[in-house]
């Protein structure tokens, strides 16, 4: 037996390798995992260009856990390993066989599949390990059961001896350290298992699960089979041509089997130059909190998990979507902020918006009534993304979409085309308006739709910021709710009507309708309106309502403390604003002001507790 010490840098490798080299302890079964797939793909690889003319067999990979010993095997039936590599791979940390392998045969496609970088991949192992053994024996033992034994017990020492061994390949045989001792158990194994393992290319077995049948006699049957975790082959491993329709929606369910919904539609990225990019992207129906749809794509290496949370490494907007992205160019084994600034990060990040936006603007192009019918669903994340990025701003303008009350479609440049004969000013801006609820705001909708304007439907999570934006890039353009001002003072065509009160009758009531409001969220106005007009009503000025409702998005606390503040107008010509004018009882024209304010605030539901409560009342009253 041959006895010697690591060759590291330092002592305290080991301790450092525990607590700092991973920050999650469970990555240890994934890059022991990835090893073992490496080991066999690299047999597989050896096996195409005749350098390993034996028989393959099962290359299925095995995890074996025995609760009671507190130990957890990983079992492969790769390349496995002559004493000269353990020296190498194992005791010198610096080197990295999975790169050497690679270099040599590149162009191999099992080669390019290869995951880790097998030596420092290994030792994650001692972090949740007292001991850790490896028994190996390589393909190009000639001796039929001769093999290798390593064990280390976390120190710099470690032993090396010869071994009876028939089967080619590696098994590493970790001993669970008491702080670790989560992971001797069959439920937090079989966790970690579906979690990074799911997808990886060669089976992966784990205990045993039973089969429920019926046999000849259509009687009932239980068989106790194999356990294997695994699709070795999902969708986005696979060629575009080779799927159908049902095989994406398929492939949707066994990613996310809690969604009962099926995707809107897919996009299947396939990419080899300059870089390596497989995946499948899904637009799934959007909830109105959107936040909630964050952290569904799933990061893989070579089929390895890798993460759930993409920020930074696809667009934020693209963060709404689903799915899967796999490019062994993305590194397994580093930190977020690494990856972030990764050039090779940056570019694949690029492209996914890029083929995004292809997709989006093929299916508006090919099949515009299909588009429009998913618009609904899909508006969100062209929002989102015009608002975050520029370069998916100038795309997403030719395919982008506003709807109006009678469910038509327009794109930015068809909607001013269409309004601009009825809703320009006098100042040249084409007026878009506007409702976000059409049942609060139908009084105003109606008063628009009685003039010929058209209203468009803006009730999205984002609008808010995405009509600042329109407004921004686009000249002579504006927005304005259908309840921000006096429908006639939203679109300025000509001069205002003629008051039928003097200034000084408008004065005087002025004064009488701010008695009976709280002046410092009401500023009353008189305008000089149509007399089929409401006599009163309550509008927030489009700013303020915007900034309000901006900062409930995006955590503006300033604007959020900010009190309400609105414009109670009245209208001069209104025949019953003439009345209270007229009335010579001061109890009766308070009760009249009274009543007519708060069936205003009622049309806004601004009307709460006492305050309803005695117009309820009073109303009863009137009635009476």
């Amino acid at each position: 037996m041959e006895k010697g010490k690591i060759n590291v840098q330092t002592e305290n490798i080991f301790p450092i390798i525990k607590k700092f080299l991973y920050s999650d302890h469970e990555i240890f079964l994934r890059e022991l995992i990835s090893n073992a797939i490496d080991a066999t793909q690299k047999l597989k690889t050896l096996a195409a260009v005749g350098e390993f003319k034996g028989e393959l067999g099962d290359l299925s990979v095995e995890v074996v856990l025995d609760s009671k010993a507190k130990t957890l095997s990983i079992i492969d039936k790769g390349i496995g390993m002559t004493t000269e590599e353990i020296e190498k791979y194992i005791n010198q940390i610096a080197f990295s066989g999975a790169e050497e392998f690679v270099e040599k045969y590149k162009g191999q496609t099992e080669a390019n599949s290869i995951i880790g970088h097998f030596g420092l991949g290994f030792y994650s192992s001692f972090m949740v390990s007292e001991k850790v053994e490896i028994q190996t024996k390589s393909f190009k033992s000639a001796e039929a059961d001769k093999g290798v034994k390593w064990e280390c017990d976390g120190s710099p020492e470690y032993s090396i001896k010869d071994i009876k061994k028939k089967e080619r390949g590696t098994k590493i045989i970790l001993h669970i350290a008491e702080d670790s001792i989560e992971f001797a158990e069959e439920e937090r194994i079989l966790g970690l298992l579906k979690k990074y393992c799911k997808f990886l290319p060669v089976e992966i077995i784990f205990g045993t699960e039973t089969k429920y049948g019926k046999d000849d006699k259509d009687k009932e049957t239980k068989t106790e089979v194999p356990r294997i975790i695994n699709n070795t082959k999902p969708a986005w491993a696979q060629k575009p041509s080779d799927l159908k329709e049902e095989d994406y929606k398929s492939f949707y369910h066994e990613l996310y089997p809690m969604t009962f919904d099926d995707p809107l539609f897919n996009i299947h990225l396939n990419v080899d130059y300059p870089f390596n990019l497989t995946g499948i992207l899904y637009f799934p129906k959007v909830k109105k909190n959107f936040e909630v749809q964050r952290d569904k794509i799933q990061l893989y290496c070579n089929q390895v998990f890798v993460t759930d949370s993409v920020e930074g490494i696809v667009p934020d907007f693209l963060t709404l979507l689903h799915g899967v992205i796999d490019s062994p160019d993305i590194p397994l084994n580093v930190s977020r902020s690494f990856l972030q600034s990764d050039s090779n990060v940056k570019k694949i990040s690029s492209h996914i918006s890029k083929k995004v936006a292809d997709k989006l603007e093929e299916i508006f192009k090919n099949n515009r009534e299909d588009f429009e019918a998913k618009w609904d669903d899909i508006k969100v994340f062209i929002e989102y993304g015009m608002v975050s990025e520029d370069k998916f701003y100038e795309r997403g303008s030719k395919f982008c979409l506003l709807k109006n009350l009678e469910n038509k479609y327009f794109t930015l440049e068809e909607y001013v085309e269409h309004i601009k004969p009825v809703q320009t000013d006098k100042d040249g801006n084409v007026v878009h308006l506007y409702t976000n609820n059409t049942v609060e705001q139908h009084s105003f909708i109606q008063s628009a739709k009685e003039r010929g304007y058209d209203v468009l439907v803006l009730d999205g999570p984002i609008d808010n910021h995405f009509i600042n934006l329109l407004e921004q890039k686009t000249p002579k353009i504006k927005f304005a709710r259908v309840d921000a001002d006096v429908i006639d003072k939203l679109i300025q065509k000509e001069d205002a009507l003629p008051s039928k009160l003097s200034e000084e009758e408008q004065k005087t009531l002025k004064e009488q309708f701010e008695s009976n409001v709280d002046k410092q969220t009401y500023s009353v106005i008189f305008e000089n309106m149509s007399e089929t007009d409401q006599p009163v009503l309550i509008l927030q000025p489009e700013f303020m309502r915007r900034m309000k409702d901006m900062s409930a998005v995006g955590g503006m606390s300033y604007f959020g403390a900010m009190p309400d503040q609105y414009n109670m107008v009245v209208n001069a010509n209104h025949p019953l604003i003439s009345k209270i004018k007229d009335e010579t009882n001061e109890l009766k024209r308070t009760e009249i002001i009274n009543q007519t304010v708060d069936l205003a605030l009622l049309a806004q539901n601004l009307l709460k507790g006492e305050k309803l409560t005695a117009f309820i009342k009073r109303s009863i009253e009137i009635i009476k």
